[in-house]
């Protein structure tokens, strides 16, 4: 049970932000490369607080080519799990463009926390 708990508390956004005491460091900024190719390097962010449509989702999920600049917005609800989330990835994003060489992405909790597990264990 316990570590049911700290996973909800490590994954919820508003307890990640009150509790910024425990979280490591986020380190000096870095100069990020300038992509050769497109989608040779995407960006990810979610774009919160908006109300329902009707099925139910209530973020979207945006993913950005650094070097062309377009976008896909995938709508998502706030609960979806990480395996969830990857193979919206590969269904949505990796169907379309293949795999990039980079993903840069915030220190959203839910990517910071267990995705490359979700991914590899989603085949």
């Amino acid at each position: 049970m316990k570590k049911d708990i700290v996973e909800c508390v490590y994954a919820c956004l508003i307890c990640s932000k009150s509790k910024i005491e425990h979280q490591k460091p986020s380190g000096l900024m870095t100069l990020l490369f300038v992509p050769e190719w497109k989608l040779d390097s995407i960006s990810m962010n979610f774009v919160e607080a908006l109300p329902k449509n009707m099925n139910g989702s209530d973020l979207n999920w945006v993913v950005v080519d650094r070097f062309t600049k377009s976008a896909h917005f995938i709508p998502i609800k706030t609960d979806m799990s990480l395996r969830r989330l990857a193979k919206i990835y590969i269904e949505q994003i990796v169907r379309l463009h293949d795999i990039p060489s980079s993903i840069v992405l915030d220190r959203y909790p839910r990517f910071t926390s267990k995705v490359e597990f979700c991914i590899s264990s989603s085949n």
